[in-house]
């Protein structure tokens, strides 16, 4: 079987996926690049770092994260088993965040597929949610999902979820009187402004409640105020380090989830203004049992919502930097 890195259409096909993967702000801040069309390297994409919001590039590893999960699921419907190198040469290119092969494998499993034919239907959804619970059962299979990609999701309960947004309330209110943050904010969510010309698709409606159970991309008096649910089903992925590969990680987590709560038909919308406030800060999470928190999620069941805006498949190819090294299978 030829490699899915050989031919311009089984590339394509490669790209079309990767890029569908959620971001900070809809930034999509990767590319990818073939090899010879033997490999393929995962690149960050410098010009699209949050230099503000994300001087650690937490955010930014995160989001190539999720790019490389629809990689590896496109990678396996394809008839190939993924070999993914992480971060195999940081030191010399710390743009190559990840190297990956394949090598000859079956079929892929009935859940793979279903994983794969949810990409595209995945969604960001910032509406209000109803106030049907989320099963146990599903918030079980959630959990499963993060760790299977070495992460944690810690579902929490209604007292923990008051204090955690009244916590996110006060975050909020610090980062709104940050002028460079703003700014950082409307450069990548205001219609007609984005920097990469994209419309944007990312602002959701202003909360008439305090604290918010949705994130405030700007000035809600612009916006229609409503009310949200009562009680926000909230989680946190956390994983057991706080470097880059441990973003990685957290963000092939998040998007096994995210396309697993896709397929029970949950919605998630994303809450990280204390992670953004505490990265500007350039300090980590003291460690905890649970370990450090890399994603603030809220799920529940909303209306269907449109996709945020794509970068075109081309713009996302990137010219590797290097060969891929040998290095340990993740």
């Amino acid at each position: 079987m030829h490699s899915p890195f050989a031919t311009e259409r089984a590339f394509h096909r490669l790209l079309t996926a990767a890029g569908q993967a959620p971001s900070v702000l809809n930034t999509q801040p990767w590319r990818l690049a073939a090899v010879r069309g033997e490999f393929a390297e995962l690149l960050a994409d410098p010009d699209r770092r949050l230099r503000v919001s994300d001087p650690r590039g937490r955010s930014l590893h995160v989001s190539c994260g999720a790019a490389l999960f629809n990689l590896r699921l496109a990678v396996r419907t394809a008839g190939h088993r993924p070999l993914i190198w992480l971060l195999p040469n940081t030191a010399e290119e710390p743009q190559l965040l990840a190297a990956v092969r394949v090598s000859p494998s079956g079929p892929a499993s009935g859940r793979t597929r279903e994983l794969y034919d949810h990409i595209g239907l995945r969604r960001t959804n910032r509406e209000p949610f109803g106030e049907r619970p989320v099963p146990p059962h599903v918030l079980a299979d959630l959990r499963h999902a993060a760790a299977c990609e070495g992460a944690r999701l810690v579902t929490l309960e209604r007292h923990a979820a008051a204090d955690l947004l009244e916590h996110i309330a006060v975050a909020d209110d610090e980062l709104g009187k940050d002028g460079d943050y703003q700014a950082e904010l409307r450069a990548w969510t205001m219609s007609g402004n984005r920097r990469d010309g994209l419309p944007s698709y990312v602002r959701g409606p202003g909360c008439a409640d305090d604290p918010a159970p949705v994130r405030d991309f700007g000035t809600r008096g612009e916006r229609r105020a409503v009310r949200f649910e009562s009680s926000p089903r909230l989680a946190v992925l956390t994983t057991s380090g706080d470097g880059p590969a441990d973003w990685l990680r957290a963000g092939q987590a998040l998007q096994r989830l995210l396309l697993t709560a896709t397929v029970h038909g949950v919605s998630a919308s994303f809450l990280n203004q204390p992670l953004d406030l505490r990265d500007m800060r350039r300090r980590s999470d003291p460690h905890h049992r649970r370990g450090h928190i890399q994603m603030i999620i809220r799920l529940g069941y909303g209306p269907a919502v449109p996709r945020a805006p794509r970068r075109p498949a081309a713009e996302l190819r990137g010219t590797p930097p290097a060969r891929p090294r040998e290095g340990c299978a993740v």
